[in-house]
């Protein structure tokens, strides 16, 4: 069918009360167009997509079909009794998606595994584990404005699923419909009455779950502490600014520093929680607006630190005062690196460093990482962009024993100490980040200068990136387009720096200036890396969810300002190809 014969299918369909929202917009062709010309995209990292009827939005009727296909799914598997783990955060039609997605899976006799209120993503995957589950499903956006939402699979080990398994549904989900999937009933009547519930069942197959699991995790990561001392001494004289930016984490991350006698203090303005998140332009720590409120806070109480996780506590971002007592907002690298290093540095110093000790970063992941570890004896692993693949190296090694995990984190402020969880986890980010901070403060080193050291004693280094949108249904094709043509093209150097080698992840074939010719042994995706004389490099990959083509550039030198100057010079050298 076409976009009209969809949305006229749509309208037949959907119940009274919706048909309202279809009618509105009778009209107007292009918003038809967009609506229903294509299917919400089912990736790796699940759909996200902006709420609304229609094909190509968020709604209980795609939320349906993908439920169905993960039934199948589950079925084709035997797995019906190992259950599936639902959570959901903060954001609108969250809860209402969860339920929707209980029920389908019920009807088809799956287990299931519900909470009883908002929970974050790492509880989420830990939970997929405590209870030996076969999958996993977060309703969540993620940092993205309030007008979305979002369906994350996960696999039996607790990480977003597999490409491979994910093929496989897709495959299911594009077979199926969007109307007459079948629902199970259930014995409550509204939200109210699941929160509080705990090992509870409200129909033969769903099992509301709680604090249960709560404690379990609360117990598992404070197991990760390593400077209890300097957090006996210092912690109760800490002052920290913690805002949860109206999402996930605000119990969590209160719970497990209050645990440690760590007191925090709230932004009571994002406090609560509230999908429309009204205090901020976008609930993403990346974005300096976000933590505004918290460093005003801060500067009003006199504290040391501000940190702030988005609405499903999977991102943490931070600010610390500098030299001049002023605060500063530190990037994803840096912070994944101050915890990378003190979590290095603290196993060296207890004497429980092991032999095959490695970290994991992302392709697109600051240079400092591999020079920090390497420092220490540990192994750095590159993988692709996606926390999925940080988690499918948990896994291996966890059956092969070759390398023992010690950290994981992507530049996008993703980290992930323990292998409790196999996605990032903003929480147990927070526990360490506070304890860092009573570790250095009892050898009277701040966090801020800590970072100048490892800069003093690797090079400065800067990252940085940028996006670039292409509008309209045929966004995705242009962006497509853009990245064939870059491909194709042979690039020597960019401003004035030669290039040693190409990465072609898509036909995965690392291209040398000299001619030679190598294997990566990486799953296939679709981006451009370019590794530059003297340690720098670009990168291009578009986004797998939206038409945005993200250009990367990681650059070092002596001091902050070659670095900045030689970054923007670069990430400038590599947009004129996209052009």
């Amino acid at each position: 069918m076409n976009y009209t014969d969809t949305y006229k299918a749509w309208l037949a369909a959907v119940l009274d009360n919706e048909k309202t929202e279809l009618l509105e917009f009778a009209e107007k062709e292009q918003e038809i167009k967009e609506r229903f010309s294509l299917p919400l995209a089912f990736g790796t990292a699940g759909m996200r997509g902006t709420l609304g009827l229609g094909t190509f939005r968020m709604n209980e009727y795609t939320v349906r079909r993908a439920t169905a296909g993960i039934a199948q799914y589950v079925i084709g598997l035997n797995k019906q009794a190992s259950g599936v783990v639902i959570a959901y955060d903060t954001r609108n039609m969250s809860y209402e998606f969860a339920l929707t997605a209980a029920r389908v899976l019920a009807a088809k006799n799956i287990k299931v595994f519900l909470f009883e209120n908002v929970r974050p993503v790492p509880i989420c995957s830990f939970s997929i584990g405590y209870f030996d589950a076969i999958a996993g499903i977060m309703i969540t956006a993620s940092h993205n404005p309030k007008e979305y939402n979002g369906y994350k699979v996960y696999g039996s080990d607790g990480a977003q699923m597999s490409p491979d398994a994910t093929a496989i549904v897709v495959d299911i989900i594009e077979k199926g419909s969007y109307f007459g999937v079948e629902e199970a009933d259930i014995s409550v009547k509204s939200r109210e009455e699941v929160k509080g519930l705990d090992r509870v069942n409200i129909n033969p197959y769903i099992e509301v779950v709680g604090k249960s699991v709560d404690e379990a995790y609360y117990e598992t990561i404070a197991k990760l502490s390593l400077s209890p001392e300097a957090v006996a001494k210092e912690g109760k004289n800490l002052k920290i600014v913690y805002t949860p930016i109206h999402g996930t984490g605000y119990i969590p991350v209160t719970t497990i520093l209050s645990r440690m006698n760590i007191p925090c203090s709230i932004v009571e303005e994002q406090a609560s929680p509230d999908g429309n998140f009204p205090t901020v332009k976008m609930p993403n720590p990346e974005q300096p607006d976000a933590l505004s409120l918290g460093i005003k806070l801060a500067n009003k109480l006199n504290s040391d630190v501000v940190i702030g996780t988005d609405p499903d506590a999977d991102r943490m971002g931070v600010a610390v005062r500098d030299n001049k007592g002023e605060f500063v907002l530190l990037n994803g690298n840096q912070i994944g690196a101050l915890l990378m290093d003190y979590i290095l540095r603290r196993h060296t110093e207890r004497n429980t460093f092991p032999k095959n000790a490695a970290v994991v970063k992302t392709i697109v992941t600051t240079s400092l990482a591999k020079k920090i570890a390497e420092s220490y004896g540990a192994t750095c692993f590159d993988v692709l962009t996606g926390f999925k693949f940080i988690g499918e190296k948990i896994k291996e090694w966890g059956e092969s024993g070759q390398f023992t995990f010690m950290f994981g984190y992507e530049e996008s402020y993703g980290y992930l100490a323990g292998t409790h969880a196999k996605d990032k986890d903003a929480v147990v980010s927070a526990m360490l980040f506070a304890e860092m901070v009573c570790y250095y403060k009892s050898i009277n080193i701040s966090i801020y200068n800590r970072l100048q050291q490892l800069f003093e004693k690797f090079g400065y280094f800067v990252e940085k990136s940028i996006s670039i949108a292409f509008s309209g249904l045929d966004g995705m094709t242009i962006m497509a387009d853009k990245m064939k043509k870059l491909a194709a093209t042979t690039i020597r150097g960019l401003a004035g720096i030669d290039v040693i080698y190409t990465c072609n992840y898509s036909d995965r074939i690392k291209s040398y200036s000299d001619g030679r010719i190598e294997k990566i042994n990486l799953p296939k995706t679709d981006a451009m890396y370019y590794s530059l004389t003297g340690g720098d490099w670009v990168c291009a990959r578009p986004s797998g969810t939206e038409p945005k083509l993200k250009l990367y550039v990681s650059a070092s030198a002596d001091n902050q300002r070659d670095a900045e100057t030689k970054a923007d010079m670069l990430i400038a050298a590599l947009g004129e190809y996209i052009k």
